[in-house]
């Protein structure tokens, strides 16, 4: 039996796409005044659904400043 293995190539292409979600998403995060960190809950299948509700329906302060 054959098992696969992952090359140094793979690991690097694994970083590169986690980059590439997690900076932007974490600005987003970051802008509606809820902290960063919580980017890393789009990361973990079924949370990631509530996270975006939580995200699309939750308070961002930046919306209350145009409310004036």
């Amino acid at each position: 039996m054959m098992m696969a293995s992952f090359s140094m190539f793979h690991g690097l292409f694994f970083v590169i796409m986690i980059l590439i979600f997690v900076v932007p998403m974490w600005k987003i995060v970051s802008r509606t005044g809820n902290p960063g960190i919580a980017t890393l809950l789009f990361f973990i299948p079924l949370v990631n659904i509530i996270a975006l509700w939580w995200l699309a329906y939750g308070r961002w302060p930046a919306m209350d400043e145009h409310r004036v």
